[in-house]
């Protein structure tokens, strides 16, 4: 009787068995961090599924996607993360500020431990010393200053071994605690490690960012010194209806029903790293949206479309047509900076304080909800992803309002107090009050 072959396995394809405890265990050699190659073991319940776990990190090395185990360092696989992974999945300005994030403080905090070893310990221990350490002497800031450079760019501070205790605020350890999050929970999702355990570390909320909105008085100012403007129907746009910086400057004549009153929100222009002045999707889902244009707006759109007509007849073959609706003069987009400096110029002129362009859509839905427009409408208006985003942003307007509605209340119980006071003829009973819970 013929005795029965051992299955064997290519070259290249690993190996797997099944060990004593009764899982199976694979294993092979792939690429790893720093183009080496390395053994890794994936394990399963069956064979086929140590097998198909196997296979798959093969093939991503065969790729050329360098394959990370939790025996590696917190900095390899946050490399690997932010190059294989993060950059499919984030718009390219979050990926830059993930990347900067990844640069400048997980890796020179938590780099060097193997990612196996990670504990909740050490991620609560780095966070607070993040709070108390002085970002300029611990990344040499300004160290690297030029010494001939002008005099608000020359070595100050810890260079001169007088330390400006320059900490980072609580807005920005949430944001660096949240980046190291979302890397670890790719790392649960591929089974590398059993729990993020960045998730067991509490930082506290952090206080939100305090807002300047404009008043309706400063509003009122605001638009009136736009009058005569270039750009005069960008900025009021800006104001009646909350767009954000990168809407109105991607804005298409094909967005624009004049006729309807009606504008479509599908794109963003921004400056990115890779790709210059660049064409985005919206923020979110919900920020590609439909808004109806106040009667103003499209008046002074109709007049922008003239004033824009009239400058391509001017500029002739040197005109670009882009198709955007606010462009330069020559028919190019404008840039996001050349934008701030157009509005800070216009406050300057107007005599109004200091305010960022972003917060002209927060003075929108400030003086929305001081008129007493439902917060469903102004969600669906500014584009949010849900509701909460706009209860939780212009919370502080909220209880202004209640604090209106409390002391309206309280004056109308004053008034009922002194109506039933007052003597009684004989003739009706007094009202009974109804009681207020």
């Amino acid at each position: 009787m013929p005795v029965p072959r051992k299955r064997t396995r290519a070259n290249g394809e690993g190996t797997v068995y099944q060990r004593k405890d009764g899982r199976w265990e694979s294993a092979a050699y792939v690429l790893g961090p720093g183009n080496t190659r390395k053994r890794i073991r994936v394990y399963g319940a069956t064979r086929k599924e140590a097998l198909a776990k196997l296979t798959e990190k093969i093939a991503a090395s065969n790729r050329g996607v360098p394959v990370i185990s939790a025996q590696d360092s917190v900095a390899a696989y946050l490399t690997y993360w932010l190059n294989n992974v993060a950059v499919h999945h984030l718009r390219e300005t979050t990926h830059t500020r993930y990347t900067a994030v990844v640069e400048h403080y997980l890796i020179p905090g938590l780099g060097r431990k193997r990612l196996a070893k990670l504990t909740a310990k050490d991620v609560r221990t780095w966070l607070n010393e993040l709070r108390t350490v002085c970002q300029c002497c611990t990344r040499g800031i300004d160290a690297r200053r030029n010494p001939n450079a002008q005099a608000s760019r020359r070595p100050r501070c810890c260079a001169l071994g007088q330390c400006c205790r320059k900490r980072l605020s609580p807005l920005t350890l949430a944001y660096i605690h949240s980046v190291l999050k979302s890397a670890l929970e790719h790392a649960v999702r591929e089974e590398e490690i059993p729990r993020n355990v960045a998730r067991n570390v509490r930082t506290g909320t952090p206080r939100p960012r305090r807002f300047n909105p404009l008043t309706a008085d400063e509003a009122r100012q605001f638009l009136a010194a736009a009058q005569g403007h270039r750009l005069a129907a960008l900025f009021e746009l800006a104001l009646r209806t909350g767009l954000r910086k990168g809407e109105l400057l991607g804005l298409r004549w094909e967005d624009l029903d004049l006729d309807g009153g009606t504008a479509t929100i599908r794109r963003t222009l921004q400056r990115t790293t890779s790709g210059g002045l660049a064409t985005l999707p919206t923020k979110t889902i919900s920020s590609e949206r439909r808004i109806a244009l106040p009667a103003s707006c499209v008046t002074s759109l109709r007049g922008h479309r003239e004033l824009q007509a009239g400058e391509k007849e001017q500029t002739g073959s040197a005109w670009q047509g882009s198709g955007y609706v606010f462009t330069r003069p020559d028919g190019h987009p404008i840039e996001p900076a050349t934008l701030n400096r157009h509005f800070n110029t216009l406050l300057r002129d107007a005599r109004l304080r200091p305010i960022r362009f972003h917060d002209l859509r927060h003075s929108t839905a400030t003086l929305l909800l001081e008129q007493g427009v439902e917060l469903v409408v102004i969600k669906e208006l500014l584009g949010h992803a849900h509701i909460g985003v706009t209860a939780t942003v212009y919370a502080h307007v909220r209880l202004r309002l209640q604090r209106q509605a409390i002391d309206l209340l309280g004056h109308s119980l004053s008034n009922l107090e002194e109506t039933t006071t007052e003597p009684n003829d004989g003739g009706d009973p007094p009202a009974c009050a109804a009681p207020v819970r």
